[in-house]
């Protein structure tokens, strides 16, 4: 299984990456992308199981490139980890595809939780 960890903070993909370390995911092969528009150059080429996007970044949104996925016809398991998860913003992020919001801070079990009714 690959998953793709996209957010502009090296940081955080580093936190989400060894959360996912403590879960049933432990033996995923993890990509990284520090915004929507790289985001897509990696899921072009290597075809991932699932996107773990933040909401806000520069060059392109996490929910700008759920819908440029869409618009492209590209079907991935996609869900946000953000800081921000308003009702609006879940609310969006259900009608755009996303299958899962998880606030930040999260665990390893909410984390794990959300995957699993994902995938």
């Amino acid at each position: 299984m690959k998953i793709l960890v996209v957010d502009d903070s090296r940081a955080m993909r580093m936190i989400v990456k060894r959360t996912l370390s403590q879960t049933g995911y432990a033996h995923a092969t993890l990509l990284e992308a520090s915004n929507g528009l790289e985001a897509l150059e990696v899921i072009a080429s290597e075809q991932p199981d699932l996107v773990l996007s933040d909401w806000n970044m520069p060059e392109m949104s996490g929910i700008d490139l759920l819908d440029a996925l869409a618009a492209e016809g590209t079907s991935v398991a996609f869900g946000f980890v953000t800081s921000e998860s308003t009702p609006d913003m879940y609310a969006r992020a259900m009608s755009s595809g996303a299958k899962f919001l998880v606030s930040k801070p999260f665990t390893p079990e909410s984390l794990e939780s959300a995957l699993a009714g994902a995938l």
